[in-house]
């Protein structure tokens, strides 16, 4: 995807000393970077806030890891919103979601517009409120056509329903005898999942410290780098993402193969 590199300068003026733009190799961006947004509850906690005000302080990290994902050039950024688990928090708080992912949505178009990104969705959204659904399609239909970034939502997503998923719809192709058993393959699986068409994600970040995936792209992440911090998501900004990609580029990714001499 194309970079603003005189954008991307100005978005990354002074900052913490630890950390800058030179501290990257803006040649080595990762492809695909994903996020398990994580600590929006215990920031608000901390705060002495009730939960809700972690989930509405979470939006403006979001808003700003969308724009920071653009100017650095990334051509996938995947966020986790909300898990099929998630379903077995208090009504209330699941509701607040719901709210949040549909009014934040019609408000963040503007910016999907001036950056020309494509959004899209992981997960089974048949459940979700049809408020929700509607903004949603309405969201996908309105970008369908931009050439930018791609902002995959994960909403009502669970890996493990989504390998259940794909296998049934494997298992009724070879019985209507539209697929050979022996044509089942890695490609096979991968087109069948929700992230169809997507590259595997080279980054996953995960904030709040948790050391888990959370039943969070089991197939795709195979052979991610991962980077933990224990930073809450409201406290995200664009310098904990560059320190991330700095974190990235010093991986030595070999595949399960050996570095060449």
């Amino acid at each position: 995807m194309g970079r603003d590199d005189q954008k991307l300068r100005a978005y990354y003026g002074a900052g913490p000393a630890d950390i800058s733009l030179d501290d990257v190799d803006l040649g080595g961006i990762p492809r695909h970077v994903s996020i398990i947004m994580d600590g929006n509850g215990r920031w608000a906690k901390a705060r002495g806030l009730d939960r809700s005000e972690g989930h509405v302080a979470g939006v403006d990290s979001l808003r700003e890891a969308v724009t920071t994902s653009v100017r650095l050039g990334v051509d996938v950024l995947s966020v986790y919103a909300f898990s099929t688990e998630n379903w077995k928090r208090p009504r209330r708080e699941v509701n607040l979601l719901m709210h949040l992912f549909a009014t934040t949505l019609m408000q963040e178009l503007p910016l999907f517009f001036q950056e020309d990104v494509r959004l899209r969705f992981l997960g089974d959204l048949e459940a979700l409120p049809r408020e929700t659904r509607d903004v949603f399609q309405r969201g996908l239909d309105e970008t369908a056509g931009h050439t930018g970034m791609t902002f995959a939502l994960a909403v009502n997503y669970g890996s493990r329903a989504e390998l259940v998923r794909a296998t049934c719809q494997i298992a009724r192709e070879v019985q209507a005898g539209s697929l050979a058993v022996e044509d089942i393959d890695e490609e096979c699986v991968s087109s069948r999942l929700y992230s169809s068409g997507l590259p595997d994600p080279d980054l996953l970040i995960r904030t709040s410290g948790e050391l888990r995936l959370s039943n969070y792209l089991l197939w795709q992440l195979a052979y991610t780098e991962f980077y933990v911090t224990d930073t809450y998501w409201p406290d995200f900004s664009r310098w904990d993402y560059l320190r991330a990609i700095r974190s990235y580029q010093c991986r030595d990714r070999r595949f399960g193969g050996v570095r060449q001499p």
